[in-house]
């Protein structure tokens, strides 16, 4: 089992704990990775390309659409990191449009990677997490899940049935001491939302539009995602599980009225 002795509040609070961070090579996932080193976890981030992060935590190549792949990654990065306590699963991918604009073959690519990516990652981490004093599985879920958006039906789809899974998932495992949380991101300024407005037709346009569907006015930093994931994977959550854990802005729960009325 891992050392317990951490303190919640201080840099060195996630100190012997052990954790995977599924696609942990850019965007969110990097900052989760980052962010729990240097609260001194152990981290190991498993990605189609690890080597992208440019940082001293391990590597390990995985695509979390390959079942053999995922238990071969997990149990290799298990076993490099001396035991397991913490998976943060926010590999994923995204997609746009009406239930119109996507084919059937790209309803099972996104349900594929976004869905069962998660369920074949946990259930490869299972078996080591049980071996944990402190185990936590966090999953990336998305403002999407609870709010209906425009041109989002496939990834809206996908992320509502990563909160719901994450739901029969705390109730499965709270007997076993494993707590198991989302984050609910609103959008987010990643990679991806940066390759979305590269393909506008006025991008900046299009990112005023983004800041303004908000509440506070702008995008939320891939830092702020991660911290609210690692507060969630931490100690300081003990007593957290079964939670949607929404860093939306304000997106979410806030009904503003318009300005000038």
């Amino acid at each position: 089992m891992s050392d317990q002795h951490a303190t919640p509040g201080h840099d060195g609070e996630l100190h012997g704990l052990k954790a995977i961070v599924t696609g942990g090579g850019s965007g969110i996932g990097l900052a989760t990775a980052q962010l729990l080193a240097a609260r001194g976890a152990d981290v190991a981030v498993l990605d189609l390309e690890p080597d992208a992060a440019k940082t001293p935590l391990r590597g390990y190549t995985m695509d979390v659409a390959d079942a053999a792949m995922v238990r071969a990654a997990v149990r290799e990065a298990a076993r490099g990191l001396g035991g397991l306590d913490i998976l943060v699963n926010n590999a994923g991918i995204g997609a746009i449009g009406t239930v119109e604009d996507n084919d059937d073959a790209e309803w099972e690519r996104v349900l594929d990677i976004n869905v069962l990516g998660m369920v074949r990652t946990s259930r490869a981490a299972l078996p080591h997490l049980r071996n944990s004093a402190h185990a936590s599985i966090v999953n990336t879920c998305s403002i999407a899940a609870t709010a209906g958006l425009p041109q989002r039906a496939l990834y809206s789809a996908s992320k509502g049935a990563v909160q719901s899974l994450t739901l029969a998932m705390a109730a499965d495992h709270v007997a076993e001491g494993i707590r198991v949380n989302c984050v609910n991101p609103g959008t987010a300024d990643t990679p991806w939302i940066g390759r979305l407005l590269a393909q506008a037709p006025c991008p900046a346009v299009e990112r005023a539009a983004l800041d303004a569907r908000q509440p506070m006015g702008r995008l939320v930093t891939a830092g702020e995602v991660a911290a609210a994931i690692v507060y969630l994977a931490g100690p300081a959550a003990a007593s957290v599980t079964g939670t949607a854990l929404a860093v939306d802005g304000g997106m979410q729960g806030l009904r503003l009225r318009p300005k000038g009325q």
